[in-house]
């Protein structure tokens, strides 16, 4: 059993606020909030360092679907409008989600998602033909040649590495993200997800591990994944060898010199506060 300090709390945990994805065929009322997405850039305001969304009665839209529920209440999406009215304007959605209320960061993650997906399936992937809506689920569906398509989620995991008092901490190569993290990778084709948690540390530090323990997972709605936590122990050799391709370092940490440079809002940064605070 693994025990969390009290004051972490991942993106998607928003109570007492409500997230709800299952699908409905509704129309935007002029009250109801709507996400317009352009590119990776989403329209709000931020007011006294809190987001506000727009309401489908302030925008200039042929269009809108229906994404999910934010405390009983549809949220709809949009890709972008004829006008942007004040005070919205179109933000980089990256750094939005630390951004506060929670369950709105949240919602602008989990929309980003759905759109990129609509996005990337307007035409027929089989024929070419272009795709139309479902009427009863989230799908899309090809009238010339009946393929239907749903949501995909890539399961990922994420795994911190244990030396007894040890925990393995790595940096990314080349991405927008430097912080502190653990080893993580896509599950392959064919692959149970215990043996990517074996081959994902063995590529990116040269390491083996043993007895795995499943944590928790998260939703990662920023890369369309569904990670998956594990705790591991060394097994032999503790010498680092990284993948130089994905990481720029890799090093041990003992509990009491774990740095706080680390994501707050992800599965990531809670596994390493576990392992800091001796919840494991």
């Amino acid at each position: 059993k693994y025990y969390a300090p009290r004051e972490l709390a991942m993106i998607q945990e928003i109570a007492p606020h409500s997230f709800d994805n299952a699908f409905r065929r509704v129309r935007p009322a002029g009250d109801d909030p709507v996400l317009v997405f352009d590119g990776e850039r989403v329209l709000c305001a931020q007011t006294d360092g809190e987001l506000r969304l727009p309401r489908r009665g302030e925008l200039e839209l042929s269009d809108a679907r229906f994404g999910f529920t934010l405390d009983g209440a549809p949220v709809f999406l949009a890709e972008s409008p004829c006008k942007c009215p004040a005070p919205y304007e179109f933000a980089d959605a990256r750094p939005l989600r630390y951004a506060e209320p929670r369950h709105l960061a949240w919602a602008i993650g989990a929309g980003g998602s759905l759109t990129r997906w609509y996005r990337a399936n307007r035409f027929c992937g089989a024929c070419g033909a272009e795709m139309t809506d479902s009427d009863t689920e989230r799908a899309m569906i090809c009238p010339r040649c009946g393929l239907t398509v749903y949501p995909r989620i890539s399961p990922a995991v994420i795994v911190a590495v244990c030396d007894g008092p040890r925990l393995l901490l790595t940096r990314y190569r080349g991405r927008p993200f430097q912080s502190y993290a653990l080893v993580a990778g896509f599950n392959e084709i064919g692959e149970s997800i215990e043996d990517t948690v074996r081959r994902e540390v063995l590529e990116e530090t040269g390491l083996r591990v043993r007895n795995l323990r499943f944590y928790r997972s998260q939703p990662w709605v920023f890369t369309d994944s569904l990670l998956m936590g594990f705790f591991a122990d060394l097994e032999g050799p503790d010498a680092i060898t990284i993948q130089e391709s994905e990481l720029a370092e890799a090093g041990w940490f003992r509990r009491g010199d774990i740095p706080d440079d680390h994501s707050p809002i992800s599965l990531t940064g809670e596994m390493i506060e576990v392992f800091r605070s001796g919840g494991i």
